[in-house]
C-alpha cells in the first residue's frame, strides 16, 4: 500500500485524487494539508510544520505559496514529492531542481497523458515543418485559474521551441505592437471562461494550410488518474527530476 499526503486536498483536484485514490486498491491518503482545512476521511493539517504522520509520497496540487515548506518537509523526511502546482518563478522551479538532488522529485505543469502526447506531438511537427509556419498557442481554462498563461501552455512553447534549440521568443501580448510578426516567435494565448477544465491548441500556419494539434481536459479525472500513476512511479524511484516523459517511456 502507498501512503500518501495530499497537498491542496480540500480543492476540486484535490477532491478528484480523493475520488480516483478510493477507485485503487494500492494507494491510500492518510492526511492532507490545506490553508483552508475541511473536514475529509483523514486528518488535514493546515500547515506542513503540524504534520504528524510520515506518508510514502506526497501529491501536490495546491499554491506556490506553499513550495518551500512541502520541499523542506519532503527533504528533510526524504519522501518523495508529485509537485503538479502551476505558477512557479524561474527561482522557485531552481529550489524544485536542488531538492530533486535529494529526493525523487516529479514536476509537470500538466498530469494528464495525452497533454504529454501532444507535447511529442508539436515538437515532431515543428522539426518537420520548420520555419516556414508560423506557430501560435490558445489555452482556455476556467475563470477561477490564477495564472496565465498556463503553465501547459508554457510546457508545450518549451517543447516546440527544443525543435528550434530555443532560439523563438515567446510572445503574449501583441496589442500594443504594430508589426509584422516576426518569424522566431511563438505566439501564446490565454482564454478564461466559465468552468472549461482545460482547452490547449497549437497552430502551425504555413502559406495556404494550417495544421491545429489539440487536447480537450473533459474533467479532472484526467489529472488525477496521472497523478495516481505517477505517485506509483515515485514510490520507488531514485533522487532526481522526473516528468511524464518518464511515465510515457518507462
Amino acid at each position: 500500500m502507498i501512503k500518501v499526503l495530499l497537498s491542496g486536498c480540500c480543492g476540486k483536484m484535490g477532491g478528484a485524487i480523493i475520488n480516483r485514490a478510493g477507485e485503487t486498491d494500492d494507494i491510500k491518503i492518510i492526511a492532507g494539508v490545506d490553508a483552508f482545512p475541511q473536514p475529509l476521511d483523514f486528518p488535514v493539517y493546515k500547515t506542513f510544520s503540524e504534520i504528524t504522520v510520515l506518508p510514502d509520497v506526497i501529491i501536490d496540487f495546491s499554491n506556490v505559496s506553499t513550495l518551500d515548506s512541502l520541499l523542506d518537509f519532503a527533504v528533510k523526511n526524504k519522501i518523495p514529492a508529485l509537485i503538479a502546482t502551476t505558477g512557479f518563478t524561474d527561482e522557485q522551479i531552481e529550489r524544485i531542481k536542488d531538492a530533486a538532488k535529494a529526493v525523487p522529485i516529479f514536476f509537470s505543469a500538466n498530469m494528464s497523458l495525452g497533454i504529454n502526447v501532444l507535447c511529442s506531438l508539436a515538437k515532431r511537427a515543428a522539426s518537420i515543418l520548420g520555419t516556414d509556419f508560423d506557430i501560435e498557442i490558445i489555452e482556455k481554462h476556467h475563470n477561477r485559474k490564477l495564472d496565465a498563461p498556463s503553465g501547459t501552455a508554457i510546457m508545450l512553447a518549451d517543447a516546440v521551441n527544443g525543435a528550434f534549440e530555443n532560439t523563438y521568443a515567446y510572445e503574449y501580448d501583441r496589442h500594443s505592437k504594430r508589426r509584422m510578426r516576426p518569424k522566431n516567435e511563438i505566439g501564446i494565448h490565454s482564454v478564461r471562461g466559465g468552468t472549461i477544465v482545460g482547452e490547449h491548441e497549437v497552430i502551425f500556419a504555413g502559406h495556404e494550410e494550417v495544421i491545429t494539434l489539440s487536447h480537450s481536459a473533459q474533467s479532472k479525472g484526467v489529472f488525477a488518474s496521472g497523478a495516481i500513476a505517477a505517485a506509483r512511479f515515485l514510490s520507488n524511484a531514485k533522487a532526481g527530476l522526473y516528468d511524464m516523459n518518464d511515465i510515457i517511456n518507462n
